[in-house]
Parts: C-alpha cells; structure tokens; sequence
C-alpha cells in the first residue's frame, strides 16, 4: 500500500513574517492529517527557516530546484549537499516552469534528478504535457519521453527511489484542472509504462497529482486508484486550504 504524500510548492512567493504565519497554521492542524506524508518546498533563502520550523512535526521540507553539480564556479546554483546540509529530504526537478521558462531539457532534468539521489535527496520528478499536445493526442509520447531522459541515464530503479509527479501544464495556476479520470488516465499509462521494466518498481513509486488542486477537488482527485496525493502550488500558501488537501486522503 502506498502512502499517499502532499507536497507544497511555495514557487518565488512568501516572506520570513507570511511563513512563520503558515507555518504555525500547518502545524496546528497537521494532527487531523491522518493518512498523508506532507512535505513543503520554500524558495532556497527560507528552507533553513522552514526545516527549523518543522522540527519535532512530520512535515518534510525539499527544495523547488537542485544543480547537477556538486560545487564549483557555478553562479547562482544550490547543491545537494548544500540541500542536505540545511534540512531538505526532497528536491524537485523537471517542474513545467523550469523546463518552459529556462528552457531546462529533458537531459538536463535527468542529471538533475541524479544529482539528487547521489546526495541522498528524493527527487520528485515532474512530467506534463502542454495544451497543444494534449490537443494532438501525445500526452503519452511527451510524457513517455520525459521519463525515458530519467530511465536511461539512472535505470529503472532509481524511480523505486523517487517521487513522480504528472502535471499537465495547460492546469497549472490556471483555475483548470483535469477531470479525475484524465489524471487517472495519465498515472495510470505512468504505471503501466514502468511496470514493463519493473513491475515491483511500478507498484511501489508514488505519483502525485499537480495541477490546480484544491481542498473542493482533492477528495475526488485522490480517490482515483493511481494518484497518490499531490504536488500543491498556490493552495498551499494558506493554511487552511493546504491542510484541507492534506486531509482527502483520510477521505478517499
């Protein structure tokens, strides 16, 4: 049985004052948060903040991004040990922003997502489509592909170490959402397309919805047999929202 994980992404937003807020909030209501791991993902300048908040709670806390290197003239990049050392246990990689924005490509998100296993991190791994392949009927072809980057360069194992995350990119921060069996329908060719390998890896790898998520929506989204809890962006910025999302598990 899988355990059901919820994990916010805070993306470039907050402040020392909005988090000591939020997190108090987080930790008051985590008792009635049965079923689910729950993690937050703070920009890199709050996570010493966040992990010394979270101590003595069963919130985790990971990074929005990691470098595929480990030190060196590398401007503006943060590390897995960097990571590690100030309290992270997850790492993102391959989010839709970084891929569309800075243009990051499958390759690199692989490295990536190695780089976080090397330094003991989980990765989560994002895949999605965007509006227009959806449209074409590629959804599986583009998501397919993403997850081949990660597959070749670290094997079909790593994923039993890792956390997956399929965000359609045409739901994300844009009020839609999948209907629960499209989000079911893509977990499950995810699931499908690894048990090929790995069956034992397929049944065990978490994979989290991500996309316009809310505490309306989440029982229904997690009562679907493949999604196994989520990846949260702007509803995890308030308390009460996130902790009802972190709640649905016990519901579904």
């Amino acid at each position: 049985m899988r355990q059901p994980l919820v994990a916010g992404n805070w993306k470039m937003n907050g402040s020392a004052a909005s988090i000591d807020t939020l997190m108090a909030g987080l930790k008051q209501g985590m008792a009635e948060v049965k079923t689910a791991a729950v993690a937050v993902c703070p920009p890199f300048v709050y996570i010493s903040k966040v992990a010394e908040l979270a101590k003595g709670t069963k919130i985790g806390v990971g990074s929005q991004d990691i470098s595929d290197q480990e030190s060196g003239a590398f401007t503006g990049e943060v590390s897995g040990p960097m990571l590690k050392e100030v309290g992270c246990q997850y790492a993102i990689v391959g989010h839709s922003e970084r891929r569309a924005i800075y243009g990051e490509s499958d390759a690199f998100t692989a490295r990536k997502f190695a780089a976080a296993r090397k330094f003991g991190l989980i990765p989560i791994l994002c895949v999605g489509e965007l509006l227009e392949e959806r449209e074409q009927g590629i959804t599986e072809q583009v998501v397919g592909r993403q997850l081949d980057a990660v597959i070749e360069l670290e094997g079909i194992a790593a994923l039993g170490q890792a956390v997956i995350a399929y965000e359609p990119v045409w739901a994300i921060g844009t009020g839609k959402t999948a209907s629960p069996q499209q989000a079911q329908d893509v977990h499950a060719f995810i699931r499908a397309k690894l048990a090929t390998l790995d069956k034992g890896v397929a049944d065990k790898v978490q994979i989290l919805y991500g996309g316009s998520v809310k505490g309306s929506n989440a029982v229904e989204l997690f009562g679907m047999p493949d999604l196994d809890g989520g990846l949260i962006g702007g509803a995890s910025l308030t308390a009460d929202e996130f902790l009802a999302i972190c709640r649905a598990p016990n519901q579904s």
